[in-house]
């Protein structure tokens, strides 16, 4: 098993325990000085105790030390495990080939023409793979790279974003070196250390890639893999860039930009998970009071815009907040549908 996929938690902990509390932080349950992290979502760790149980928070002891192996990719969970979160969860991971062929088909429409950062193939045992381009990438007319690292992207129920970061094959567990990787944030990343020289130049670019990655995901270990995945990339690709680790600071602020961008949620209800239900209210009449009890007529009808539960909030980045003055807006993850 690759190190840097079996021991992220005690990795980031030991270089910041408030950086793994950064991870772990639910942005819409948590109130201004009071932190909610993100909850386990599923019963596949009930038996390690109360702490595991399916409406629990994540903390940073139940996942680092002696519970550092609690948390593993996919692969790596026993076959039961993995039936049983396929047939109750429906989750799928797939194949970084797969991946890459659907990841080359978005850029084929914003670029205009094929195989723009690799070329799938097929070699002599039937395996599927890609070649990488190495030549520098070049835009099409009217478009810029900054355009091309603006541009939003978004996973879906992401599990542990293969989609968005490819360090590791999620069906094999085979770690991928940097120049190979095919991830729609991996493209950004590629595209702004082919743009920029400084370090200054480069964070202040990749801090507008990690801005325009969404992705959001129901069971609570997928989501911190996937915001796992997300920051160790850039970990990687600044040393790739520069020789050497960036600094903390800068750290923390994209584990920041990724714990509003990568985010808990019932896609379906666009809710927490579970917080939909019945609720119970007292009310006066004309022989003291009685209890009414309302069911949730968002679950009741299939109206995303009429659930009781509680509505996801995310940052939009570029836009100004009215409240603060400052660009970061907070909104309902449902009203960006139409």
């Amino acid at each position: 098993m690759p190190v840097e996929v079996d021991i992220l938690e005690d990795s980031i902990f030991l270089l910041s325990p408030e950086l793994l509390n950064i991870l772990l932080k639910d942005h819409t349950m948590s109130k201004e000085d009071i932190q909610y992290n993100i909850f386990w979502a599923t019963s596949d760790y009930e038996h390690l105790g109360k702490e595991y149980q399916y409406d629990s928070p994540i903390l940073p002891h139940l996942i680092t030390g002696d519970n550092g192996h609690v948390i593993m990719p996919r692969v790596f969970k026993s076959h039961d495990t993995q039936t049983a979160r396929s047939r109750d969860m429906a989750e799928v991971f797939t194949p970084s080939w797969i991946c890459n062929a659907q990841n080359n088909l978005i850029d084929e429409a914003w670029f205009g023409r094929k195989d723009v950062f690799n070329k799938e193939i097929t070699t002599d045992d039937g395996t599927n793979t890609w070649q990488v381009n190495e030549e520098r990438i070049t835009f099409p007319e009217g478009k810029t790279w900054k355009d091309y690292v603006r541009d939003n992207r978004m996973e879906i129920t992401c599990g542990e974003a293969p989609y968005l970061v490819s360090r590791y094959d999620t069906t094999t567990g085979e770690f991928i070196p940097v120049e190979q990787r095919i991830g729609l944030l991996d493209r950004k990343l590629r595209i702004v250390s082919e743009n920029t020289t400084t370090s200054s130049e480069w964070l202040e670019a990749v801090r507008d890639a990690y801005k325009s990655i969404y992705a959001y995901e129901w069971q609570g270990d997928n989501l911190l893999l996937a915001r796992e995945a997300l920051l160790f990339s850039f970990i990687e690709y600044y040393r790739n860039k520069f020789g050497k680790d960036p600094q903390l600071k800068s750290v923390n602020y994209i584990a920041y930009i990724i714990s509003w961008n990568v985010w808990q949620m019932d896609g379906l209800k666009g809710v927490v998970p579970n917080s939909c239900g019945e609720r119970r209210t007292v009310v006066p009449d004309l022989f003291g009071e009685k209890e009414e009890v309302n069911q949730c007529e968002g679950c009741i009808k299939n109206n995303i815009r009429k659930h009781n539960g509680t509505y996801c909030i995310i940052k939009d980045w570029r836009a100004t907040d009215k409240v603060t003055g400052k660009k970061g807006k907070r909104i309902r993850f449902i009203d960006l549908i139409k």
